[in-house]
This record gives C-alpha cells, sequence and structure tokens, in this order.
C-alpha cells in the first residue's frame, strides 16, 4: 500500500495535518522515503526519543510539584524551551505583519494557558490521569478543524470523534467521582487539552510557512512575558530542592524545545503520516512512566477510555478527499 499524493482540493482533518505539519527546521529537505520502506535505526531512534519525553512531561511535572509552585514551573518551563530553541541553528524567517497575530495567540493558547493548567490540575490529579486525558487533542483538533476551517468530516471521521468523547469521558469518570479536588483536575486538564486542539489548527498553517522551530520559538519567547508575572509571584514558595529542579529543567529544555526540532527532522526523514503516531504514543507513555516511578493509580475504566480515545484519534486523523 502506498501513500497517495494530496490532491488540489483535498481536506484534512487538523489531526493529520499537524501532526503535523511540522517541517524540518533546516526548512530544506530531502522528500520523505516511500511510506512502505522501514524505518531506519536513527527513524526509530527519533520516533522513541520523541513519544518518550513528551510522554514523560507529565513525570516532570509531578517530580516538580514536590518543591515548586505551579507558576513556578511553568515560567521555567517555558523560559528554558525559549532558550533552548534560541540556540540551534537555523534559518531565521521573519513573520508576516498578516500573521502576527496569530503568533500571538498561539503564544497564549498554545503554551501559556496550557502550560500554567497542568501543573496546576497535577495537584489534584496523578500524572498518569492527566498524561490519559492529553491523549484527546487530536479529537478537539478535528473539532475545531471542522469548526473554524469548515473541513468537510464525514464516515469514519464522525464516529472517531465521536468515540473520542465517549473516551475522554470513561477516563474522566473515576477521578470526578473520587470528589470535587479530582474533578477540578479534571477540567483542568481537559481544558489544557482544549487549548491545545485551537493551537495546533492554528498552527499547522504557520509551521509549513516558517518551519516548526521558527514558528515555536517565537511562540515560547512571546509566552515566557505571559507566564512570568505568576511565577515571580510565587517563587516565594517555591523550595530549591535539587531533584525536583532538574526535572523542571529537562522539562523545560528537551520536552518544550529539543523535541520539537527532534520532531521536524522525524517529519523529513519519514513523512507526517508515519510520525503521527507519536500523537497516540504519549498517553501510553505517561501510563507507564506514572505508574512505575510515582505509584499511580489506574483503573480499568481509564484504560478502556485511553483505548477508546485512541480509536477514535486514528479515525478522525483519516484523510477525506472532496473530488
Amino acid at each position: 500500500m502506498t501513500e497517495s499524493r494530496r490532491d488540489p482540493t483535498a481536506t484534512t482533518t487538523t489531526v493529520d495535518a499537524v501532526s503535523t505539519a511540522v517541517p524540518d527546521h533546516r526548512q530544506a529537505v530531502s522528500p520523505p522515503r516511500p511510506v512502505d520502506e522501514q524505518f531506519t535505526p536513527t527513524d526509530w531512534s527519533l520516533f522513541v526519543a520523541v513519544a518518550s519525553i513528551w510522554g514523560a512531561s507529565f513525570l516532570f511535572i509531578d517530580i516538580g510539584l514536590d518543591a515548586l509552585p505551579p507558576g513556578v514551573i511553568t515560567l521555567m518551563r517555558v523560559g528554558l524551551g525559549a532558550l533552548a530553541l534560541a540556540l540551534i541553528p537555523r534559518r531565521r524567517t521573519p513573520v508576516r505583519p498578516a500573521d502576527r497575530s496569530r503568533v500571538l495567540v498561539l503564544s497564549v493558547v498554545w503554551v501559556a494557558v496550557p502550560f500554567t493548567l497542568f501543573p496546576i490540575a497535577e495537584q489534584h490529579i496523578s500524572s498518569a490521569v492527566a498524561g490519559l486525558l492529553n491523549g484527546g487533542t487530536p479529537i478537539f483538533a478535528a473539532i475545531f478543524a471542522v469548526a473554524l476551517f469548515r473541513q468537510r468530516t464525514r464516515g469514519a471521521q464522525l464516529l472517531g470523534i465521536a468515540i473520542g468523547f465517549v473516551g475522554v469521558v470513561l477516563v474522566s469518570l473515576p477521578s470526578i467521582g473520587d470528589g470535587s479536588s479530582e474533578a477540578l483536575g479534571v477540567a483542568l486538564v481537559v481544558g489544557a487539552t482544549v487549548c491545545y486542539g485551537l493551537a495546533v489548527t492554528i498552527a499547522a498553517p504557520l509551521q509549513q510557512r516558517y518551519g516548526s522551530v521558527n514558528l515555536m520559538a517565537k511562540v515560547l519567547a512571546l509566552a515566557t512575558l505571559w507566564t512570568t508575572p505568576y511565577g515571580l509571584w510565587q517563587i516565594g514558595d517555591a523550595s530549591w530542592q535539587l531533584g525536583p529542579i532538574l526535572a523542571v529543567a529537562v522539562l523545560g529544555v528537551l520536552g518544550t524545545g529539543v523535541a520539537f526540532a527532534l520532531m521536524g527532522d522525524l517529519v523529513g526523514r519519514v513523512g507526517s503520516t508515519r510520525a503521527s503516531f507519536i500523537t497516540y504514543m504519549i498517553p501510553a507513555v505517561a501510563l507507564v512512566l506514572g505508574v512505575t516511578f510515582r505509584g499511580d493509580e489506574v483503573v480499568a475504566l481509564e484504560l478502556v477510555g485511553i483505548a477508546f480515545v485512541i480509536a477514535g484519534a486514528v479515525l478522525a486523523s483519516r484523510r477525506v478527499t472532496v473530488r
């Protein structure tokens, strides 16, 4: 089976466009290899590295909370990520005036708001549950693609959105049933995931135009400004212990910085369709790490729910060609 070329009139859900539309940060790459060609060891190394880094983000946040308040974690994460991307050699493309407002919006909905919500949420729910709920991002991205860009959605895609929503509900139910504190944590993560879904919808064409690293570098630089007041307000509550500080440093430099460059390399090597399966690996990585290193408890209903979410995301991300 070979990957078909995109028809000029083709319409895709944003899950496929996102995963996405991450061009190589060098902005001049050779075409991806045929879809039926096996991954090389380098391809697998990039795939596993990105899935592991992004899946471990929830664990690093949880460790950071042992000594640092949420605002400090967010500021360190965003600031270190911005610094890491600023140091990566690349061709720098100025943002067109017409796109500046979109970049500004992305700095809020892609970084400032969700990166603030996750540490607050993980004060109420485990890192494993947070990672599982984050698996709903492709579902919300597909919904925003339809709502904002009038992309035609039918058949398997509609079924995927419905199944994905059922999955999010199933993952949420056990925590909601545990009390108002856990319910708040679930609501915050779902809110952050909705922000991600909106952000990737807006970001896809900008990533194609400027490159993933160029765009994210600008977004993180702006988001550092927005998250500084909250971070400074809580800095007096921080306990500067080495372990949590290192966890947040890794979260910022690798998870918020370097991983975007690695993803760009992977997309350039194997194409966005095959690279997109990282999206479905992140909840599994978060689950394994949370249970292994933090003793997180996950009930059977949550596992069933994430299976629904992943199945729904796969269906919702299928390409639809309008003839």
